[in-house]
């Protein structure tokens, strides 16, 4: 232990504390105040918080000398309790902080209070809540004290020791909130038993319980002259307590966690331990001390004058604290020790000094000792900084290294950091060629590094990596004899190099790791590992030297691995397993079949079973079916393949698909036809053949081919012309010329069979079409029906065609006569009308409307028109009105015939005046031709009733050609109203 620097010092606090009140007899202390008793009965506290002190006299009006014999204070310091001894009896007092004279607790009258347990947890400083009492003839009670009250609450009994009677001298209280209520722990000390109380409820029902159950107590031999009980409080919660008994301090750890939650679960207590008085005595005499108090670490123990301070965990004298005492006080020496668990202080007193004991990080040592006692996890917990634990680590591998336990040292060594180098651990292994050990010590020290030594991670990786080979290798090598065992171990040891390699993947080099890999002949690990450096071609070339197809796809299914890698792999993959080499790449999204056609076609040039299914179909048809692909390449490797297969109703199924559907313009097949036909012919799909002359649209010969395998199918094609009725007449000869001639019956059974084939072609085909077909000696006899059924159908015509005459003969003169009538035809408008656009009469007389072109005066009235559904407008009204609403051309035509009728009407003008009358004539011929054509381009039809209007319901009231004139007249709002000034108008 280091005695440069002391745990504890001692300072004398104050000189003649009591102020001529008598001596001390009794102190105690709680959160920097301290209350002494004095042998006259007064009461004196000092507040060292706020810098306060005052007095109170117990005895006063009590006859005869009186002596305080006991002061307790609450671990706040609001709370004081006194037992006053004298003549007259015992008394026993309770003050307040605030209160200037105390208050007497008359229940406890002639009893004397030797110890206090305060309820720490619940104490407030306006209330004491639940505070047991201690007395000498062995009874407990209950009483609780409210400050506002001026009294106390309530004191009950609560307890009494009826097989040994003896007086309480220590008492302590934990309790702790739990689900079903408040759990109390008590310790009690007499001189010779320790006691031990629990339970759920109220304080008085858990001491009531102890009637019918044995209360748990420890006794020890001896006598003492003071027993005295302590708990060391850390953070508002005892955790470890202290009996200063007769055989020794007895002392333990404190637990109230819900393990102990047991209603009649009394033991708390672990770890207990006694500590023997002699070791606290320098010769053989055996000192007891007077006196005790407890720290976290410490005991101090009052022997005589002096105050030894005893490790609690060692058991060794670490100090002697020394007192300056007064000589009045030198011949009784120090009194007693007390401590101030909330400030962390302990005093000391003699009967007119009070000393203060500091404590001095007591804890900064404790790694050592027990480091000494061999608790290394308790050292570790103690240490405070790097180099204390690299000691400790350092005692732990050593002595693991001395009794040859490789591996758990080197679990220690790679902990230390600064007190041992790198260099000097591995070379220990290797001196004692411990590789293992070596290896688990590299494992743990890449454990123990950061990111920033990356340098020195890659170093012993690689080592380590190198190790593990090396011990693969020496199990490989390992005779027989062990079999079974080194089975087991090698495959450890090959599962923990590859989590090694998973683990280090990011750190190894990658070269110099794949170099030993291959070195040492490991094939597995080193795809293991450069599947985990994602170099996926090795890892796949490998899968396929093994034949393991499943893992290769699975590797090239993975979304990290290019997809150029599958085109690189598909002929060797499809030529291992076919089957799921396509199922593969049914199930890979964003491949280009283009790029597989080399892979497929080498698979189609192999020899096939005829039952087998042929793979490279399937996912061809997947392509073009499922996924729509149009692309030429595609198409015609999937029909050259149907083509070559026996069975040509796929082949016949594929052309008839119609793959461009449903979309607009687009083609209704993607492959190239002219390779489909020379294909198709050269494999002898002859049918195929006849498909695609057909849809080449070249049908002369897919009938003449058709011709050649099946008559049905050639009638089939020339039925598939229809708005070509010369080319479909042309087809049906082409058939009915090969059904002639390839007759091999009767004359008479050829007849009727040609007979028969006329029916076939719904009329288009007669009589007199198919005769140059037959011999010129056939005779006419036999195609008597024929000829006759064709007459009559000529003769039906013929009358048909009569009877439209007549119906058109008709028709003309009753057009005749409308013609005739509608020049007759007139319409009577009242003198007011009014034209439609102008609003101005019909009949104006006034002469003040301007004649349009083309058009002559009658006398004074300008020309106008009139509709049959009422409507009447001048002409000039309704050649504009017509003009701007009709379409653009419409407009120009009119435009057009009203520039050619000026022009004839000049010249007409000019020939009346000099020219030949005969071109006069005609001139005014060709004016009627374009004002008739004038009245039917703008009076065709009402404009108000007529097509005309319905149009205009669809237009804007605005045209586009008005926005501008429209957006001229919009009012923008402005944004600096609020800074215009108000102008006055002139009056």
């Amino acid at each position: 232990m280091d005695h440069a620097r002391q745990v504890f010092t001692v300072d004398l606090l104050e000189r003649y504390a009591t102020k001529g009140r008598g001596v001390i007899t009794a102190m105690a202390a709680g959160n920097d105040v301290i209350v002494l008793g004095t042998s006259k009965g007064w009461v004196i506290r000092h507040d060292f918080g706020v810098g306060d002190s005052y007095d109170i006299d117990l005895c006063a009006g009590r006859p005869g000398e009186q002596s305080i014999h006991r002061v307790f204070v609450d671990p706040g310091g609001s709370h004081c309790i006194a037992t006053v001894v004298g003549a007259g009896g015992a008394e026993t007092y309770y003050t307040h902080a605030k209160w200037s004279k105390p208050r007497v607790l008359g229940r406890l009258k002639g009893l004397v209070v030797n110890a206090v347990a305060w309820n720490r947890q619940q104490i407030t400083e306006a209330s004491t809540k639940e505070v047991v009492l201690g007395t000498d003839n062995g009874q407990l009670y209950e009483i609780a004290v409210d400050e506002k009250d001026k009294r106390e609450k309530y004191i009950k009994f609560i307890y009494e020791l009826k097989e040994l009677p003896e007086a309480f001298m220590g008492l302590q209280m934990e309790t702790a909130s739990l689900g079903s209520g408040t759990r109390y722990y008590v310790m009690a000390v007499t001189p010779t038993r320790l006691y031990s109380f629990t339970g759920i409820g109220l304080l008085e029902t858990v001491f009531a319980s102890y009637l019918e159950r044995a209360v748990r107590f420890m006794e020890l031999p001896g006598e003492v002259p003071n027993s005295e009980l302590h708990f060391f409080i850390k953070q508002r919660r005892a955790t470890h307590f202290a009996w200063l008994s007769g055989a020794g301090i007895y002392h333990g750890g404190l637990n109230f966690g819900s393990q102990h939650s047991n209603p009649n679960g009394d033991n708390f207590v672990e770890n207990k331990a006694l500590l023997d008085y002699s070791k606290l005595s320098e010769g053989s005499e055996v000192v007891k001390p007077t006196s005790m108090a407890v720290s976290e670490f410490h005991f101090l123990l009052l022997i005589g004058n002096k105050v030894k301070v005893v490790n609690r965990i060692s058991e060794h004298i670490i100090e002697d604290l020394h007192f300056d005492l007064t000589s009045e006080s030198a011949s009784r020496g120090i009194i007693g020790l007390c401590s101030d668990a909330t400030a962390g202080l302990f005093y000391a007193y003699d009967q007119n000094s009070v000393f203060q004991v500091s404590v001095n990080d007591e804890g900064r040592d404790m790694w050592k000792v027990y480091l000494d006692m061999k608790e290394y996890a308790a050292s570790l917990a103690n240490c405070r900084d790097p180099f204390q634990r690299d000691q400790v680590y350092l005692v732990q591998a050593d002595a693991a290294f001395s009794s040859r336990d490789f591996q758990r040292a080197a679990s220690f060594y790679a902990k230390i950091n600064y007190i041992l180098s790198f260099e000097e651990v591995t070379l220990k292994f290797i001196s004692v060629g411990e590789q293992d050990a070596l290896r688990t010590f590299l494992l743990h020290r890449l454990d123990n590094l950061t990111k920033e030594d990356k340098c020195q991670i890659t170093m012993i990786s690689t080592w380590a990596t190198e190790l593990y080979l090396d011990k693969i290798n020496r199990l490989l090598l390992e005779e027989d004899s062990a079999v079974e065992n080194h089975g087991v171990e090698y495959q450890s040891i090959i599962q923990e190099f590859c989590a090694f390699l998973s683990d280090s993947k990011d750190v190894l080099d990658e070269a110099t790791t794949m170099k030993l890999l291959e070195s040492y002949g490991r094939v597995e690990e080193l795809v293991y590992f450069a599947s985990l450096k994602e170099q996926h071609e090795i890892v796949i070339h490998h899968y396929i030297q093994q034949g393991e197809t499943k893992k290769a796809l699975e590797v090239l299914q993975k979304p990290a691995v290019p997809i150029d890698l599958q085109y690189k792999f598909a002929p060797d993959l499809i030529a291992l397993d076919a089957y799921e080499t396509v199922e593969s790449w049914m199930g890979t999204k964003n491949l280009n079949p283009r790029k597989l056609i080399p892979a497929m076609m080498r698979y189609s040039s192999e020899p096939h079973a005829k039952n087998e299914t042929h793979e490279v179909i399937k996912y061809l048809e997947f392509c073009v079916h499922r996924l729509h692909n149009e692309d030429p390449g595609i198409h015609n490797l999937l029909l050259s393949l149907y083509a070559k297969q026996e069975d040509d109703s796929a082949l016949l199924r594929f052309l008839q698909c119609k793959f461009g559907k449903g979309r607009e313009n687009g083609p209704d097949f993607f492959y190239d036809p002219k390779y489909a036909l020379r294909l198709c012919l050269k494999e002898k799909r002859m049918r195929a053949c006849v498909h695609i002359y057909s849809m080449m649209s070249m049908h002369e010969e897919a009938v003449a081919l058709a011709l050649q395998v099946d008559p049905e199918l050639a009638m089939a094609e020339a039925d598939k012309v229809e708005d070509d009725e010369d080319l479909r007449k042309k087809l049906w000869l082409m058939v009915a010329k090969h059904v002639i001639e390839q007759e091999k019956g009767t004359k008479r059974e050829n007849i009727r069979k040609a007979i028969a084939f006329l029916k076939e072609t719904d009329g288009l085909l007669k009589i007199e079409d198919i005769l140059p077909f037959f011999p010129d000696f056939a005779l006419i006899d036999d195609f008597k029906e024929a000829i006759c059924s064709s007459l009559e159908d000529y003769n039906k015509q013929i009358e048909e065609l009569k009877q439209e005459m007549n119906d058109a003969t008709h028709g003309a003169d009753n057009i005749r006569n409308d013609i005739n009538a509608l020049a007759q035809r007139y319409a009577v408008i009242d003198k007011d009308e009014d034209c439609g656009v102008c609003r101005r009469k019909i009949l104006n007389v006034g002469g003040d409307y301007r004649i349009s072109r083309g058009y002559t005066s009658v006398g004074p009235i300008a020309p106008f028109y009139v509709f049959p559904c009422g409507h009447a407008f001048h002409s000039e009204c309704l050649i504009a009105h017509v003009t701007r609403c009709t379409t653009e051309s419409q407009a120009e035509h009119i435009l057009d015939l009203q520039k050619q009728l000026t022009l004839l009407g000049d010249g007409a003008r000019k020939d009346l005046n000099g020219s030949m009358f005969e071109d006069s004539v005609s001139s005014t011929t060709n004016a009627d031709k374009l004002r008739s054509q004038l009245d039917d381009a703008v009076a065709g039809e009402c404009p108000f009733c007529g097509e005309l209007m319905i149009r205009e319901i669809s237009l804007p009231f605005i045209l586009a050609d008005e926005s501008r004139e429209v957006n001229s007249w919009t009012i923008k709002p402005t944004n600096n109203l609020l800074n215009l000034r108000s102008i006055s108008l002139p009056s």
